[in-house]
């Protein structure tokens, strides 16, 4: 049965993990741990005009379902709004916890992992990459509305 979770496709995705490393000057991080496993995502985003992510890094070190998962998001998150990401985030753990059929448009890929959901204790793991993309993109957002204010408060 584990044989099945770590499917080839898994491992693929896994040992292929784009945007590895982290950005020199980031908007955002955020960073996970997975408390059970230990699996560790830190994530540094940069956000164009519209609130979309234009630039992306991760530094993953987690077991192959959490770095199969980073992998899927690392190929897919370019352009990405926080609603999408959420979006996805939310699909996925309705797939891991209830029987969802996962996320879609952008983030199906994520789908892949669907196996997952049979084993509990891994699902922590397989969220923490898009947990802490969600937590950079926030802090971007909350840094270009801070920097709204001040440039405003500035020119009054």
């Amino acid at each position: 049965m584990i044989d099945e979770l770590y499917s080839a496709r898994i491992l693929k995705l896994a040992a292929n993990l784009p945007c590895s490393g982290r950005l020199a000057a980031p908007e955002g991080t955020g960073e996970r741990v997975a408390k059970l496993c230990g699996s560790k995502a830190i994530v540094d985003v940069v956000l164009d005009e519209t609130g979309r992510i234009s630039a992306f890094a991760q530094d993953v070190t987690a077991c192959a379902l959490g770095q199969a998962a980073a992998g899927v998001l690392g190929e897919a998150v370019f352009g990405a709004s926080l609603e999408e990401i959420v979006t996805a985030r939310d699909a996925m753990s309705a797939m891991l916890k209830a029987g969802g059929e996962g996320p879609s448009g952008r983030f199906e890929g994520l789908r892949a992992l669907k196996q997952v959901a049979d084993y509990p204790a891994r699902h922590a793991s397989t969220m923490v990459a898009i947990e802490a993309t969600l937590d950079g993109v926030r802090q971007a957002m909350a840094r270009d509305r801070a920097d709204t204010r001040t440039s405003l408060a500035g020119a009054a």
